[in-house]
């Protein structure tokens, strides 16, 4: 394995910035039923939950997401290039992140910022249409990749 990473505090801020948390069950954009920092496991109609719930959701939740990044990835990744593949594939799901021509642009060392921002980009879909906050979250996404 090339990488043994785990989510830091400036992605864990990123992500809970770009999901929100809402401390009640609530339809994201695709209806599905979620609660938290975009938990989607097990919601139920009219669930609350405290803070203190929400944030162990998240952490179990990016554990799953940080072990998928570090298993695909093949390049040596710093801090800020995995917040920001943890960031896709929690918003996107572990498949889309394995089938993606993203991941074969990083494992192929690939470092052209305009190609890797256009295979960020072109998740940018919602239920099978484009979407703006999400082409803007995946620009927020590449940027972050990109950064110094």
């Amino acid at each position: 394995m090339t990488n043994n990473l785990t989510i830091d505090d400036a992605g864990r801020a990123f992500i809970t910035h770009e999901e929100g948390e809402v401390l009640h069950e609530y339809k994201c954009a695709a209806g599905v039923d979620t609660i938290g920092v975009g938990h989607t496991q097990g919601v139920f109609d009219g669930e609350v939950i405290t803070e203190s719930q929400s944030q162990a959701f998240l952490s179990a939740d990016l554990s799953h997401f940080e072990a998928a990044v570090n298993r695909m990835v093949t390049v040596p990744l710093n801090q800020h290039q995995f917040n920001a593949l943890v960031s896709f594939a929690f918003n996107l799901g572990e498949g889309a992140l394995q089938k993606s021509s993203l991941l074969k642009l990083i494992n192929a060392n690939v470092k052209d910022p305009a190609e890797l921002t256009a295979h960020f980009t072109m998740w940018d879909n919602v239920n099978g249409k484009p979407n703006a906050s999400i082409l803007a979250r995946r620009n927020r996404e590449a940027a972050l990749f990109l950064s110094n």
